[in-house]
C-alpha cells in the first residue's frame, strides 16, 4: 500500500529553524512512492481537518516535527484514527523520541520514518488529561512553568531555570494511594513516566518500557539539599533498587516503583506539568495507564 504522510510542524518548538529541514524533507521524498504534505500545528489542539483528511484522502502516517508538547497534542487528538505516528524531534527535551530510540539528527529521523517499524506505545491519563511520556508535580513542574514564560527556549534556558528553582525549592506534602496501601511523603517532586527519559538524555526511570503496561513513579523525598543532586544522580544511573516499598519509604531519599494506576493527593497544591508543558494543578490526581495507546515508528 502506498503511504500518504502528513507532516505536522510546530513552528515554535525548540530553537531550530524549520525552513531548512522542510526543504530537506521535500528533496528527500521527491520521486519516492508516497504522497506527502506539510501542515502546521495549532495552539487549540483542534485537528478535525486532519481527521477529515485521514478519512477522505487515506492518510497513513502522521509525522510530528517538534517536541514532547507537540507529540502530546497531536497524538491525543488523533490516537483513535487508523494511522501510525512518527517523530522528527525538534523540541527542547524530546523525551519520547529519545526513549524510543529515534535519532535527534533530522536526516536520520527521516530515514527512520521511511524504513522503521510502527510499534505500540502506552500512554496514560492524569484525571481527564492525556500524557504520552512524562508528567510531574512539584519542583520540575515549577521549572516547566518558568521555562514556558521565557522568550528563548532551549537546553541552556532550561538548565538556567532548573538551577534557579533548585536553590528556591521547598518540599511539598503528598499522599500517594496505591491499590493495597497509601503513604504520606514530603517530596520535592514526583515524576510519573511512561518511558525512561526525563529529556535531553537524562534517564529518570531506568526500568521503564514504552509498552509494558506500567507507569514508573519516582518520588524525590525531602532531604538535605546538598544531598539531592547526588541522590538524583544515583537514580539516573539506575542504582536505587527499591526491593520493598513499605520498608524503604523512610530510609530511601528516592522511591521508585511501577504500577498501572495510582492517586496522588496534592495537599499543598504543588505545580503540575504534562509532557513538559505547564498545566493548572489540582488537589488530587488520578492516574491510569492506557496500554498500547498508539503506533509509533521506531528502530
Amino acid at each position: 500500500m502506498s503511504r500518504k504522510i502528513s507532516f505536522l510542524v510546530n513552528p515554535i518548538s525548540g530553537n531550530t529553524k524549520k525552513d531548512d529541514i522542510l526543504k530537506f524533507i521535500h528533496a528527500e521524498l521527491q520521486g519516492k512512492d508516497l504522497e506527502f504534505e506539510f501542515l502546521f500545528t495549532n495552539a487549540n489542539g483542534n485537528y478535525d481537518d486532519i481527521v477529515d483528511r485521514i478519512a477522505r484522502d487515506g492518510i497513513t502516517d502522521i509525522v510530528m516535527i517538534g517536541g514532547d508538547g507537540t507529540v502530546n497534542q497531536v497524538v491525543n487528538a488523533l490516537r483513535d484514527q487508523p494511522v501510525q505516528f512518527g517523530i522528527i524531534p525538534l523540541g527542547s527535551g524530546n523525551g519520547l523520541a529519545l526513549a524510543a530510540g529515534i535519532p535527534k539528527k533530522p536526516q536520520e529521523a527521516i530515514s527512520l520514518i521511511l524504513k522503521g517499524e510502527a510499534k505500540p506505545v502506552d500512554a496514560f491519563m492524569v484525571n481527564d488529561q492525556f500524557s504520552c511520556m512524562l508528567s510531574g508535580i512539584g519542583f520540575d513542574a515549577q521549572v516547566a512553568h518558568d521555562f514556558a514564560s521565557k522568550a528563548s527556549r532551549g537546553l541552556m534556558t532550561y538548565t538556567q531555570q532548573s538551577l534557579i528553582n533548585y536553590f528556591k525549592a521547598q518540599p511539598y506534602q503528598f499522599e500517594i494511594v496505591l491499590e493495597n496501601f497509601s503513604f504520606f511523603t514530603d517530596a520535592y517532586f514526583i515524576s510519573i513516566a511512561n518511558g525512561n527519559q526525563f529529556g535531553n538524555n537524562v534517564t529518570i526511570a531506568p526500568k521503564a518500557n514504552l509498552n509494558d503496561g506500567l507507569l514508573d513513579v519516582v518520588v524525590v523525598q525531602k532531604m538535605n539539599k546538598v544531598k539531592m543532586p547526588f541522590a538524583v544522580l544515583k537514580q539516573i544511573r539506575g542504582n536505587n533498587k527499591l526491593m520493598d516499598l513499605v520498608e524503604n519509604m523512610e530510609k530511601n531519599n528516592i522511591l521508585y516503583f511501577q504500577t498501572s494506576a495510582l492517586s496522588i493527593r496534592n495537599l499543598k497544591y504543588a505545580p503540575f506539568h504534562i509532557d513538559g508543558e505547564p498545566v493548572e494543578t489540582a488537589a488530587e490526581f488520578n492516574i491510569k495507564i492506557i496500554p498500547s495507546c498508539f503506533q509509533l515508528i521506531q528502530p
